[in-house]
């Protein structure tokens, strides 16, 4: 029997005298059978494997034999000398279920209780080792989830309804090409239900919503598996992304339905392997063949093989190239086309080669690929042609005549992906929290001698480890809403600049706090967190490219500072470095002057948990250092021979520790908005994150303060004192905070997740 080899797994242990009671009369009747079949649903962190064996032992067909069965009893027998009181009364618990169904069960349950050495009839769990009862809730989880969800709460509920079927828990230990395949499949099945369609607005699906429901779709996947997450975004976020937002009327209506219904898989191909972020220096060619009236593709040297396309090893028939245009020999820069690159048998066309990246940290469900081009020869309307277009006599047309402007026009279809990367990273953040804190919460080591050992999350040291990360996860939903929000105002012809610069910000924070909270979340539930079935490890794994996918971002942390510096005015564009140094210089000498709240020895408790002096005090630090790295700009740019480009290298970690101190401020000051859209008591609690989060943030640059001047010594003090009283507010809260992301059983599929504290199973 399948069951045998496993019987010393601790999962199995409650399943034991269930299964024994059931088939000790040899025979298993329907009802038996159901109420087996019941418990097992209702254990979502049951391995699949282990699903399968019980599964097994249920089939009518094929009962256990004698051998079967006695090794059975002694697995029971062996198990429950080693179970504590608490365990052996569940254990017990499960076998008397069985035998009420089934007059012949109860002969069974007195064998087994003869064996045993204890009557299961009357086990009773003693007072004595009985632990405190949790602390109750204070405000409801589910009137909290609504606030989150926002107005897209229907898009959420169907991500969730699907992450909730059995058939669509995330993977781990599988090898890549199945791995591959079930992803692919699990596309599929999304795209069937109208998912993909979410992604094209006004084509595929009523416009009057816009692309909300799509990027809350994708943020509510990220609970279940990444790789999943990532392959969803690339076939219909870049790919069809690109044709939406790129394309013509007539190519987003020939293309966009058999997209969205996963009939033209595709790939996003902008990445080249030697110049990564710099998509303005792309080598991959395409010219305008006047002979034969064509574009044709080709990629020129090895440095400029496109690198990390995902979907492009298997399953990609199509590819968004980003290459350099030519028309007439004059250089029109990066634009994007169109290129077959498979057919329908799977074979790569002529002139086209594929490779695949490998195995490699995480995300092997996604199969990322290299792409060359030899010659290729394009049709005209391979062209993506909103912005640009080849007439049939070989002329280039824009109706947009500068080349920089019509380059970021274009990048402009990053800005979506990067939300949904920062809200992929919230996800697996708020994923790993989940985990971590149910752990903390049932999970107990040392404590007094004569009491019952103390739980994991009321020690202050465990609460330092996790509770920031949770406050800062809570500020960064919030910071990813006004982003998101933002970004789906935009109207068709407005500039994105500012909007690019505010995601890319948001993206960093999200990103990086991702790889740190997971990191956080593994150490605090020890070994049991480097299990794979319970989550942290691949969800560690497979965040940790976020900080580079869709932008490294410490590149983008540069798009940010320069925002910042430019002031988003479009006159700058002609004043150059010199008028971007006067604006900072002149307008935030005034601002440090007057947002210095700080001097003073106010250490009073109030003071420090208001919204106001918090974001006081992170504004004053962006100020502060975006006026002295404009001081510092502006003393170079006047000394002789000293170009801007050299001058701004000279200053970079100081324009990147600016444009921190701007997402900073941003992220506060979202959680600050996101507490007034809740009331009462769900309110209550985001406040008391809120401060903790502020704090924090405080906390963090106490140096910088102290050596600016910003703070004296007590404040500092009083700053430190304050943050783990804070811990102890919070910590009421927790498991509703955590419910309230509302994140689906099925993806909680890890045994620390659902440990009763009465009844652990590890």
């Amino acid at each position: 029997m399948a069951l045998i080899p496993l019987l010393q797994e601790p999962e199995l242990r409650p399943f034991l005298p269930l299964l024994y009671v059931a088939w000790a009369d040899g025979d298993l009747s329907d009802a038996e059978r159901a109420l087996i079949h019941a418990r097992i649903a209702a254990q979502p962190w049951l391995k699949p494997r282990l699903r399968e064996a019980l599964t097994a032992w249920l089939l009518p067909a094929s009962p256990p034999d004698a051998q079967a069965l006695a090794s059975l009893r002694s697995a029971i027998v062996a198990a429950a000398p080693t179970l504590s009181a608490a365990a052996r009364h569940s254990f017990a618990a499960l076998a008397e279920s069985m035998a009420a169904l089934d007059p012949n069960g109860r002969d069974a349950v007195a064998a087994l209780e003869d064996e045993l050495g204890f009557e299961l009839s009357t086990l009773q769990l003693p007072v004595a080792d009985a632990p405190p009862p949790p602390l109750p809730p204070r405000f409801d989880a589910r009137v909290l989830q609504s606030v989150l969800d926002g107005r897209f709460a229907d898009a959420r509920a169907s991500a969730r309804a699907f992450l909730s079927e059995p058939g669509n828990r995330a993977l781990y230990g599988t090898a890549p090409k199945p791995y591959r395949e079930q992803v692919f499949g699990w596309l599929g099945d999304l795209a069937k239900r109208g998912f993909g369609a979410l992604a094209f607005p006004g084509v595929t699906t009523d416009a009057s919503r816009g692309l909300g429901p799509f990027l809350a779709v994708f943020e509510t996947l990220g609970s279940g598996d990444l790789s999943l997450v990532v392959k969803f975004g690339v076939q219909f976020g870049l790919w069809g992304g690109s044709i939406y937002y790129l394309g013509t009327d007539a190519q987003r209506q020939a293309l966009l339905p058999k997209v969205a219904n996963l009939e033209a898989p595709g790939c996003f191909a902008m990445s080249e392997v030697g110049h990564g972020s710099n998509v303005a220096d792309l080598e991959t060619m395409v010219r305008w063949d006047e002979g034969k009236k064509c574009l044709v593709l080709h990629t020129p040297a090895e440095s400029a093989r496109k690198d990390w396309a995902g979907n492009a090893a298997m399953h990609a028939r199509y590819a968004t190239v980003f290459a350099q245009l030519e028309v007439g020999g004059v250089r029109h820069g990066v634009h994007a086309f169109v290129v077959p690159i498979r057919d329908e048998q799977g074979q790569p066309h002529r002139g086209v080669r594929i490779g695949d990246c490998g195995h490699k940290l995480g995300l092997n469900g996604v199969d990322n690929g290299r792409l060359w081009f030899d010659h290729v020869e394009l049709t005209r309307d391979a062209l993506l042609g909103r912005y640009a277009t080849v007439t049939d006599d070989g002329q280039y047309q824009s109706p947009i005549e500068s080349p920089g402007k019509r380059f970021f026009t274009m990048l402009g279809t990053l800005v979506g992906g990067r939300i949904a990367v920062a809200s992929a990273g919230l996800s697996a953040s708020k994923l790993g929290l989940a985990v971590a804190l149910r752990y903390g919460s049932a999970r107990r080591q040392f404590g007094a001698t004569s009491q019952p050992e103390t739980l994991l999350l009321d020690y202050p040291t465990h609460q330092r480890r996790l509770f920031p990360h949770l406050a800062q996860t809570y500020a960064l939903h919030f910071a990813i809403d006004e982003a998101r929000e933002a970004f789906l105002a935009l109207g068709p012809d407005d500039d994105t600049r500012e909007i690019e610069a505010h995601v890319a910000g948001v993206k960093t924070a999200a990103t990086w706090h991702a790889s740190a909270a997971l990191q956080a979340c593994r150490e605090a539930c020890g070994a049991q967190g480097y299990l794979s079935v319970n989550r942290l490890a691949d969800a560690r794994a497979d965040a940790d490219i976020f900080t580079t996918f869709e932008g490294d971002n410490t590149v983008l942390l540069q798009l940010v500072a320069k925002g910042l510096l430019t002031g988003f005015k479009q006159q700058f564009s002609k004043g150059g470095a010199w008028g971007a140094v006067r604006f900072v210089a002149g307008q935030l000498r005034a601002t440090v002057a007057q947002t210095n709240p700080f001097t003073s020895r106010n250490t009073d408790e109030a003071s420090l948990r208001s919204a106001d002096m918090q974001l006081a005090a992170v504004r004053f630090r962006e100020a502060s250092l975006l006026s002295s790295v404009a001081r510092r700009l502006s003393k170079r740019l006047k000394a002789k021979g000293t170009d801007s480009a050299t001058a701004f290298l000279e200053v970079q970690e100081h324009l990147l520790a600016a444009a921190q101190a701007h997402v900073e401020v941003r992220v506060l000051s979202a959680f600050i908005n996101g507490v007034q859209r809740a009331s009462g008591p769900e309110r209550e609690a985001l406040n008391r994150l809120r401060e903790l989060h502020g704090l924090c943030v405080l906390e963090r640059h106490t140096g910088w303060f102290l050596e600016n001047g910003a703070f004296e010594a007590g404040r500092a003090r009083a700053v430190r004192r304050l943050v783990p009283t804070l811990f102890g507010e919070v910590r009421p809260d927790v498991l509703a905070l955590v419910e309230a992301w509302g994140i689906p059983d099925a993806c909680l599929a890890a045994p620390i997740a659902y440990s009763d504290p009465a009844h652990p199973r590890w």
